[in-house]
């Protein structure tokens, strides 16, 4: 078994509660067949052996109802739960450390060229039949809710929901909006703030 496959057996384990040995992770858990074929798939279509690379998660997708393009990248300790009707496209990106439910979508809206598909952070949460779809970022820490519907990028830390998705949550704090375009900026904030204070400093010296 190798390092990589040791460590994502671990994650797993950490990770869900139903998780009760190693050996049923390895032969039972669809979400760990499907990460580890993609990552045999993803070796040949980087070294272009792409067909060979789509008959790899092709197979993998029949096997395990997961069906992820070998053209995809993703990061260490990917947990994918129960993972039925799981579809990730070709040119979504993952973080480490994230959870993917079942039925979600990191997909595309069909408009786009080139860089078509999400870039999920590290640490994200999708629940269950969440479609993110588009070339955007969904930003570290973030969580999106079940069966949420993502079209625009979501920040660091942040908690989406609904249909269209919209920030109801960043920093575990409730934004002043709740479009989801026009959300708060933490960082905007925060100079905010800073220039309030500077600015009261020197009203105090005077």
């Amino acid at each position: 078994m190798s390092r990589y496959s040791k460590q994502l057996i671990a994650a797993i384990m950490d990770r869900d509660p139903a998780a009760r040995s190693a050996l049923e992770v390895r032969l039972l858990y669809p979400g760990y067949k499907a990460v580890m074929s993609h990552r045999r798939a993803n070796w040949l279509y980087r070294h272009n052996f792409k067909f060979l690379a789509r008959l790899i998660s092709e197979h993998s997708k029949r096997r395990t109802g997961i069906e992820i393009h070998p053209g995809a990248t993703i990061g260490k300790n990917l947990l994918i739960d129960h993972g039925n009707g799981v579809v990730i496209g070709e040119t979504t990106e993952i973080g480490d450390n994230c959870t993917i439910y079942q039925c979600v979508t990191l997909g595309g809206t069909g408009k786009d060229k080139g860089k078509r598909h999400p870039t999920i952070g590290n640490n994200v949460l999708i629940g269950a039949g969440a479609k993110v779809l588009g070339p955007f970022k969904v930003g570290d820490n973030s969580r999106i809710a079940a069966g949420a519907v993502v079209l625009n990028e979501i920040p660091e830390n942040a908690t989406a929901v609904g249909v269209p998705a919209r920030v109801v949550r960043i920093n575990g704090i409730r934004p002043e909006s709740l479009d989801q375009i026009h959300y708060s900026d933490p960082v905007a904030q925060q100079l905010c703030a800073l220039e309030y204070r500077i600015k009261k400093l020197e009203e105090s010296k005077e």
